[in-house]
């Protein structure tokens, strides 16, 4: 009996074996051929540390000279991530037949140049923990915003991976901010262009595509979709803008979709709740839905019947 099992498991794993060879890009067993999304992740929580070096902590890395301590994940950061893009880069066409060394001096150019742009990095999120701690009332300074808030998190990493985007590097900014989409709840994809001072209010639902443009003291709240219109023209539509342009000062409030490459939202702009915009948006301008009818019933009558919200000036906020 026990022999007629073990044969059974091992038709079973030589069955699966025989799959791998229908030549199928699922049936891939090159593991080394790609980046590693763990070794990735923990390059992430790095450059979180290498941006905000007091909040970050490491069990690492102890030492009583604070530049020290830095300098040494720094140069952790350049080891493993130049490692990591030498990995992905034969994924861009323009290194197909470049051969190990060339591959691994380009990797070493874009870490090097990726380590230089840091410092603009971290002024753009100066920007934003000032925009968040502005515009929540609920926070107890800046401390409770770096140390909680999912919104400066998913931002911070967003513009870490929008810079490697920038740079052609392929798959590794998509799995950074795929873990920041996992952690937060918020998606926003590397290749968006995003102003300083950009806030995201609570942040579950968000969802930033591809070719979003967004301008300065941009204000989001949760469940909004800067998205595209359509994408039955899938691979065809590679290249092209499909996502809005948000202009300066716009306020977009809680489940707003706003959908479509040609539509600009007007600086100044405020987006009620709900609102489902696929056209321009002139600028100033205030849009919201008419409310809905609240009917309350008990037994077979109704008793009550008013709006659910309370409007101001002629349109609602939801917070």
């Amino acid at each position: 009996m026990e022999t007629n099992r073990r044969q059974e498991y091992d038709d079973a794993v030589q069955s699966l074996l025989t799959d791998y060879r229908s030549g199928r890009e699922i049936d891939r067993l090159d593991f080394y051929a790609q980046p590693d999304r763990e070794e990735v992740t923990d390059i992430v929580r790095k450059l979180l540390q290498v941006c905000y070096p007091g909040y970050y902590r490491d069990r690492v890395y102890r030492s009583i000279n604070e530049e020290h301590r830095i300098t040494v994940l720094i140069e952790d950061v350049i080891y493993h991530l130049r490692k990591q893009i030498a990995i992905a880069l034969r994924y861009n066409a323009t290194y197909a037949s470049t051969s190990e060394e060339e591959i691994g001096d380009a990797a070493e150019k874009i870490t090097l140049e990726f380590i230089r742009r840091i410092p603009g990095i971290r002024a753009y999120l100066e920007t934003d923990l000032q925009a968040a701690y502005d515009g929540d009332p609920a926070a107890t300074g800046k401390e409770d915003i770096v140390l909680s808030y999912p919104g400066l998190m998913a931002i911070s990493i967003n513009r870490l991976a929008h810079e490697l985007f920038q740079l052609k590097v392929p798959l590794i900014p998509r799995i950074m901010t795929e873990y920041a989409h996992s952690i937060t709840g918020i998606d926003i994809h590397p290749g968006a262009t995003i102003g300083k001072y950009f806030m995201i209010d609570h942040g579950t639902g968000v969802v930033v595509g591809e070719t979003s443009v967004i301008g300065d003291h941009v204000k989001v709240y949760q469940g909004v979709t800067i998205g595209a219109l359509s994408t039955r023209g899938g691979q065809n539509l590679r290249g092209i803008k499909r996502h809005p342009t948000i202009e300066d000062d716009v306020t977009i409030y809680a489940g707003a979709s706003i959908l479509g490459g040609m539509t600009v939202i007007g600086k100044g702009s405020v987006i009620g709740s709900n609102a489902f915009i696929t056209s321009s948006i002139a600028a100033g301008t205030r849009v919201s839905i008419r409310n809905q009818e609240l009917q309350l019933k008990k037994g077979d009558s109704f008793c009550v019947s008013h709006s659910d919200l309370k409007q101001e000036e002629n349109w609602f906020y939801v917070i």
